[in-house]
């Protein structure tokens, strides 16, 4: 393996969502690009540029947990409440708080180390849009 200046430059994936709010799995996006990138030992931030959308890592075998959470983040952040931001998605910006705009994962021997049942996923709260996620890293290629 070769040190390649400590980095690699960022690349850009996109994600189109298609309700207001979902979760949507990018683990396979995250992974084909390690391996296009030929990625084997890092640091990897993924990072969203946008203040109504999130990043979480959760489990991704059932798909009642992705529903569980958005019913219960509704219900601790209603779509329409006493809000004074004016554009009518302010439970959007909220929620995107809670979940945060940026994760951290190690990549060894090419692979993410995510836990037996983690994913990776978009969080969308304002949706249906096309978002773009962010990936860069420290590490080493082959």
């Amino acid at each position: 393996m070769i040190l390649i200046n400590g980095d690699f430059n960022m690349e850009k994936i996109t994600v189109e969502t298609s309700r207001r709010t979902e979760l949507v799995e990018i683990t396979e996006k995250v992974s084909l690009l390690l391996k296009k990138k030929g990625i084997r030992d890092a640091i990897l931030h993924i990072y969203v540029p946008h203040t109504t959308c999130g990043l979480a890592i959760n489990e991704n075998a059932d798909p009642s947990v992705k529903r569980d959470i958005i019913s219960r983040l509704g219900e601790v952040v209603p779509r329409d409440a006493n809000y004074t931001h004016s554009e009518g998605n302010s439970d959007a910006h909220i929620k995107s708080v809670l979940t945060g705009c940026s994760l951290s994962i190690f990549v060894e021997d090419g692979l993410l180390r995510l836990g037996t049942w983690q994913g990776i996923f978009l969080c969308e709260f304002d949706g249906p849009r096309r978002r773009e996620v962010w990936i860069k890293g420290a590490g080493l290629k082959e």
